[in-house]
């Protein structure tokens, strides 16, 4: 049993004061408000439920920075696109394991608690198969036991290049699987996370797109979903928007509504260019919208519509999708300043009044659990201790009330104001620091440089 003091925490009632907690076998047992700290108590700051990082692509995170020079001609997504492609057909699952290692204990340290992993590298270079399907699932698990975070692992279904079923080609061609194959990689890769990883792992499924599958696939693996979580990439880029509604006769969100029983066990990555019909209809669904502001600058793929979206009560989580830069707090600003931007506009994604801070904080810890089927993202007995500790004396917040210091982490903090970090009851962030930085940063560090003298 661990028992935890703050001076402030962020409970669904409110903030409170002086709050002890005590968490056993993974989950909160006992709150109580207005106490005194005793002898033996891991003694915080500011606690906070901790956000689920609901998108990620972790090998991406070894090529930041290299994509930020603009060649002759007009960049886009899909030049973007394929240079991802060249650099992952070099990775080797020893470097895959490391990178990922890497990624997900820099999101821990920023304040993520767990991590949907959008996982759609299979197999070797030019789509030969590893003698185990799930070798590289395997390297994904590998480094979340090392690191501690709660994992919801995602394979994704790639089977073909492009709207219409397209030949896959090039790079892609590590990503694809039949529907048969792909359904003997989900039971495999569920039956050893498991035997090998801690009880709140989840292994859902993840049709990449609808380019890249299509409607009768999809059908299908829908079957395998076992009432565990299903993402889907959606209406990211305009291209794909026209090359859907020619081959299939809808919007990508308006044909997915339309054919699929879509609910709160979805999530839709993206879904940045929809109508306003598709935005009210896809917040009725339930599903959770899964936006991931710093990619989809990076990119160039535009914002989202959000006040529409959150004046129909739709739900929303965030994620880092190509892990270019792992900042939870620059994640919510980018958010807000993407919609203050386009609608010359401030204090733009709150319905009615209210903290903008704090109205993005709780709303993605709520929509982040939802999509990766945890039973977190709220102080509250019976949860999964899925929380984070601020230090509200550093010079971004120590001038604010706790009422507006969700704000001021959203708005005017950097990435030095978490000092803990607890998955599902693991106390894997302590002082700001990872427990086992030292080594996974040497791990990373190794494989990158092999991987450099690969290219």
């Amino acid at each position: 049993m661990q028992t935890i003091f703050a001076q402030h925490a962020r409970l669904p009632v409110g903030w409170v004061e002086n709050l002890r907690l005590t968490v056993e076998d993974g989950r909160i047992t006992s709150l109580k408000a207005r106490c005194q700290p005793q002898a033996g108590d891991l003694r915080t700051d500011v606690l906070l439920p901790s956000l689920g990082n609901l998108h990620s692509h972790s090998f991406q995170r070894a090529m930041a920075g290299m994509t930020e020079y603009r060649a002759a001609g007009k960049d886009s997504f899909w030049t973007w696109r394929e240079l991802m492609y060249r650099f992952m057909d070099r990775i080797t699952p020893e470097q895959y394991e490391a990178i990922a290692a890497l990624v997900f204990m820099e999101m821990l340290e920023a304040g993520y608690a767990s991590v949907g992993e959008f996982h759609y590298v299979h197999h070797q270079p030019g789509g030969t198969h590893f003698a185990s399907i799930t070798e590289l699932s395997e390297r994904v698990f590998a480094a979340a036991g090392q690191t501690g975070i709660g994992l919801t692992h995602l394979p994704v279904l790639y089977s073909y290049g492009g709207a219409g079923k397209q030949a896959l080609n090039g790079g892609q061609q590590r990503f694809g699987n039949s529907v048969a194959e792909f359904s003997e990689l989900v039971a495999r890769a569920r039956e050893i996370a498991k035997q090998e990883l801690p009880q709140d792992t989840r292994v859902g499924i993840a049709p990449h797109s609808l380019r890249a599958t299509c409607p009768e696939d999809l059908a299908e693996v829908l079957q395998v979903q076992n009432d565990l979580p299903v993402h889907i990439h959606i209406s990211e880029q305009p291209k794909e928007v026209a090359d859907i509604s020619t081959w299939l006769g809808a919007r990508p969100v308006e044909w997915l509504l339309n054919n699929a029983a879509v609910d709160s066990k979805w999530c839709l990555i993206h879904a940045t260019h929809m109508t306003s019909a598709e935005t009210i209809s896809m917040a009725r669904s339930g599903a959770v919208a899964g936006l991931c502001p710093i990619t989809e600058a990076n990119l160039g793929d535009g914002p989202f519509n959000g006040v529409e979206y959150l004046a129909n009560d739709g739900t929303f989580g965030i994620g880092s999708d190509s892990n270019i830069r792992i900042s939870l707090p620059e994640e919510l600003r980018t958010l807000e300043y993407s919609q203050r931007l386009r609608d010359l506009a401030r204090n733009v994604l709150v319905p009615g009044e209210g903290s903008v801070g704090e109205t993005l904080y709780i709303s993605a810890a709520k929509g982040g659990a939802q999509a990766l089927g945890r039973d977190a993202g709220r102080i509250e007995e019976g949860a999964l201790a899925d929380l984070v500790a601020i230090d509200s004396s550093i010079p971004a917040l120590c001038a604010l009330k706790p009422g507006q210091m969700l704000d001021g982490l959203c708005f005017a903090a950097g990435d030095d104001s978490v000092t803990d970090v607890w998955s599902a009851g693991r106390h894997i962030v302590q002082q700001g620091r990872h427990i086992a930085r030292d080594s996974v940063i040497a791990g990373y560090r190794a494989a990158i440089n092999e991987l450099l003298n690969s290219l």
